[in-house]
């Protein structure tokens, strides 16, 4: 080989060896953490991480060509938390998502440097987690998915399936930092419609079923379940134990209703995790965080189920179905 043909070789080698080390390096393996406070067996909990994989998909990602994933699974269990967190932070991964408060509390003890996007948080500046929303500081951010103005929604759309109810029991878990507030709202709107709280706590499904059991020894009683990990973990038990003190309730999202609730004002949980893999997307793609805002839910859906409805003969008025984004027959 001539001289002048081997320099020239070795000057494009030179060019394209950082090219491909380039092309190597932006096509590694990146590994996402998932850290949840609902059981592996709950249905919804998986159906909400493939909505996230999925968004994942549509953006460029494919799980196990250029990213993995590793979930953890946990309870509202302060100590189980912990563990499943330090598991993933030992895995090193590039952003974990955290569901819940619980899991996004343990994450943010165990690290300040590997990235956390959190979903279903109801209040990350009282929990600690960011004090400004427009900017995150540090490393984490994410989505909330509650206004705590929404508890007198709860009590207007209650009244409205049922007007002859003048108790109702708040179900809520006493380990979740944010239920006082949601009691606040309800409280203040509570003299508008005549309406006597009863607050119901419960860790248990034993409990769900005594508490819930003894408010329906009297009469013209409703529910009010309010959202955590603990009554989503144990929603049927709750939705149960509604129908068998013929109790009517309003829940906090749509899959209550699905599973045989009578009513639901929220948030479409899953638009959540697809806004979530966004955010996951841009950080593995150099964001930083405090570009990333943590956005407020800015969507409600109604949903009704009329077989529910009929069980307990309540009519439901023709306004409020026309205002439903769901009924179900």
């Amino acid at each position: 080989m001539r001289r002048r043909e081997f320099i020239t070789l070795l000057g494009g080698a030179a060019v394209a060896w950082p090219l491909a080390a380039r092309a190597q390096q932006s096509d590694r393996m990146r590994r996402i953490g998932i850290l949840s406070v609902l059981a592996e067996s709950d249905t919804e909990g998986q159906t909400w991480i493939r909505g996230l994989t999925q968004r994942l998909q549509e953006l460029g990602w494919t799980n196990g060509r250029n990213f993995v994933i590793d979930s953890r699974f946990s309870t509202p269990d302060t100590s189980q938390s912990t563990k499943m967190a330090n598991e993933l932070i030992e895995l090193q991964p590039d952003v974990i998502v955290a569901i819940g408060s619980p899991a996004a509390t343990a994450l943010r003890q165990q690290t300040l440097s590997i990235p956390i996007v959190f979903v279903q948080v109801p209040d990350p500046v009282s929990a600690g987690f960011v004090t400004n929303l427009a900017r995150p500081e540090g490393n984490i951010t994410g989505f909330t998915n509650f206004e705590f103005s929404m508890g007198g929604i709860w009590l207007q759309l209650l009244k409205e399936c049922a007007p002859d109810v003048g108790r109702i029991a708040l179900v809520f878990d006493p380990d979740s930092p944010t239920w006082s507030q949601y009691l606040r709202t309800i409280e203040a709107a509570a003299p508008k419609f005549a309406i006597r709280l009863v607050p119901a706590g419960v860790r248990s499904v034993a409990e769900i079923e005594q508490r819930i059991a003894a408010f329906a020894r009297e009469p013209n009683g409703a529910l009010i379940v309010l959202p955590s990990p603990r009554t989503i973990q144990n929603r049927e038990s709750v939705i149960a134990a509604a129908a068998q003190q013929r109790l009517p309730a309003i829940y906090p999202y749509s899959f209550f209703t699905e599973s045989g609730g009578l009513i639901s004002y929220g948030i479409k949980v899953i638009d959540l995790y697809k806004r979530a893999a966004s955010y996951v997307d841009r950080i593995l793609k150099g964001t930083k965080l405090a570009e990333l805002p943590v956005e407020q839910p800015t969507t409600f859906e109604l949903v009704i189920n009329l077989k529910t409805a009929k069980a307990l003969s309540l009519t439901i008025p023709q306004s409020l179905l026309a205002r439903a984004d769901h009924v179900i027959e």
